[in-house]
């Protein structure tokens, strides 16, 4: 078993005792996902007050449900699932804004040199074109970017978060890849 099979495995353990009465046990999980959930609302939301209280609601929705959560799926689907809701409702109410978070190293088509004096000032020009690129993106192209490259999630896990099909994960994830692309050559980056 590996250290990630380990840890979903515990995760399901640790939510059952929360489900029979042990609500310190709760703490647990809030520890492990909570630098998780910060990272996947920045991909989301722009404002960091919004995304710490978006993610504050992620956990309180998690813990009032969690009755409904099935032991025997994996515990981090569900929780991204509620995450998932939660920030698209934020976006919806509050608007489309500018992503600002974006790392431009995880998804450039080229390499920038090194040897160029004014490197730091190209990434940020570049990381400002993907945060715009990304944020021009529909939300449910979007979304399948956001949890294969950066929260490294299966077809078949991102499938179980968005409610679709395996299948439909593959082609939302290779037209959002070219409209990204194609935005990148737009800019003429």
């Amino acid at each position: 078993m590996t250290t990630h099979t380990l840890q979903e495995s515990a995760d399901e353990r640790i939510a059952k005792q929360v489900q029979s009465g042990d609500t310190e046990a709760f703490g647990v999980l809030v520890e492990r996902y909570e630098a998780k959930m910060l990272r996947y609302g920045r991909k989301f939301l722009f404002n960091y007050n919004d995304i710490e209280d978006a993610v504050q609601t992620v956990f309180i929705k998690a813990y009032a449900n969690i009755q409904s959560f099935n032991v025997t799926r994996k515990f981090s689907s569900w929780l991204y699932r509620i995450a998932h809701n939660t920030f698209i409702n934020m976006i919806k109410k509050k608007g489309r804004e500018p992503l600002l978070f974006f790392e431009p190293d995880t998804i450039l088509f080229h390499s920038v040199p090194d040897d160029r004096a004014d490197k730091e000032v190209e990434l940020r020009g570049i990381r400002e074109v993907l945060d715009h690129g990304l944020e021009k993106l529909d939300p449910k192209y979007r979304e399948v970017l956001v949890l294969y490259y950066f929260e490294e999630k299966d077809y078949r896990e991102i499938a179980e978060i968005l409610h679709v099909p395996v299948a439909t994960v593959g082609v939302r994830l290779k037209r959002a890849r070219e409209r990204l692309k194609s935005f990148i050559k737009e800019e003429k980056i």
